[in-house]
């Protein structure tokens, strides 16, 4: 029992490590994406592709025929319509120094979100940003439409 433990600690200060935005800019990946799409990073444009790593401060924007599905490094997960635009203005996933926070910024478009581990450990530090409303999030499924 207690080497089961030592491997599931063990494995949780690697996931950590891989994970810690002090470390990596890595914040989360493209899981799925279909048509066009585009991340701009550090004032380059980048097409979408399937596991492309998200970071902070990107802006993933979806054509009219594009739809794409991120997940982040604490399983939150974010469904982009067609003709959407967001930006990863905040996002800090470290657990073991209670370092948690992440806001997401809808500037146009729909938006599905998952809320992750973020949300469940610290519900105050995730915010859904829209131009006319700030949503807190309290660990749920959030549908969102800025027009």
């Amino acid at each position: 029992m207690q080497i089961i433990l030592f491997r599931r600690l063990c494995l949780a200060f690697l996931l950590a490590g891989m994970f810690s935005t002090a470390a990596h800019a890595f914040v989360g990946v493209v899981k799925t994406v279909e048509g066009e799409a585009t991340i701009t990073r550090k004032g380059k444009t980048l097409n979408v592709v399937t596991g492309m790593e998200i970071e902070q401060a990107d802006i993933v924007r979806t054509a009219r025929d594009g739809l794409v599905g991120l997940i982040f490094s604490d399983d939150s997960m974010i469904a982009l319509g067609p003709g959407t635009e967001i930006s990863v203005d905040d996002y800090l996933f470290e657990p073991l120094g209670k370092k948690l926070s992440l806001v997401i910024q809808l500037i146009r478009g729909t938006m599905s979100f998952i809320s992750g581990q973020i949300a469940k450990l610290a519900p105050e530090s995730v915010q859904l940003v829209m131009p006319a409303a700030t949503i807190g999030v309290r660990g749920t499924h959030v549908l969102m439409k800025v027009e």
